[in-house]
């Protein structure tokens, strides 16, 4: 609970999320949805994975009393995650790009496979691949001696995904800048082509017929 009685930031309510970045919020990542929680967009309610656990710590966050989970959204579910049955793959990379924390690994035409210590379960790449060649089963056993407020995530899980996350979201974002930047060195060489051109054309026009 904050202690202090001040607004909390969007960490704070960051931190009360599993970070399965999962999107059922109809955020595209925890962090969004945080934000969208304090601007007074989003309901403290929205989050399936939390469930009443992350709705109870919300709660507390900004004071207010916790509500029942918006099932329009979802429901709890035990954790699952990915698995990719390789023989199947055809290495078309539509679910690396999908999956929000990285966990899946593979090359072009060849076969991926998943992390699945990694997996939040987020169901992301089920929808985009080609051959239906990726299933839920249950996770791996838990390693990490320090357990979350979540039972299906230890804390390390749940700052790896976070982490994960952020690095995504930037390799993303520097990409985009770059294409950008490339788009807009293009638009200028065109244009400075087409003024020459105009500049040739009228400097034609401006000739007399014995310089012609």
């Amino acid at each position: 609970m904050n202690s202090h009685h001040t607004k909390p930031s969007i960490d704070d309510i960051d931190h009360c999320l599993p970070q399965t970045q999962c999107t059922q919020c109809d955020y595209p990542r925890c962090k969004d949805y945080a934000q969208g929680i304090l601007r007074g967009e989003a309901d403290i309610n929205q989050c399936p994975p939390g469930g009443e656990i992350s709705i109870k710590l919300i709660a507390e966050q900004l004071l207010i009393d916790p509500k029942p989970l918006n099932t329009t959204h979802g429901i709890t579910e035990t954790k699952q995650v990915a698995f990719v049955d390789e023989g199947a793959c055809i290495g078309c990379k539509l679910c690396i790009k999908a999956c929000p924390v990285d966990c899946i690994v593979g090359a072009g035409k060849m076969m991926h496979t998943v992390i699945q210590y990694d997996c939040t379960g987020c169901k992301l790449c089920l929808p985009v691949c080609p051959t239906d060649c990726i299933s839920l089963i249950p996770p791996p056993e838990k390693v990490d001696s320090i357990m979350s407020a979540w039972p299906d995530f230890s804390e390390q899980q749940i700052e790896r995904a976070r982490t994960a996350t952020e690095q995504k979201c930037l390799r993303t974002e520097r990409r985009e800048n770059q294409r950008k930047q490339q788009h807009q060195i293009k638009a200028r060489e065109r244009m400075k082509k087409e003024i020459m051109l105009a500049v040739q054309r009228k400097n034609e026009r401006m000739r007399t017929p014995q310089e012609r």
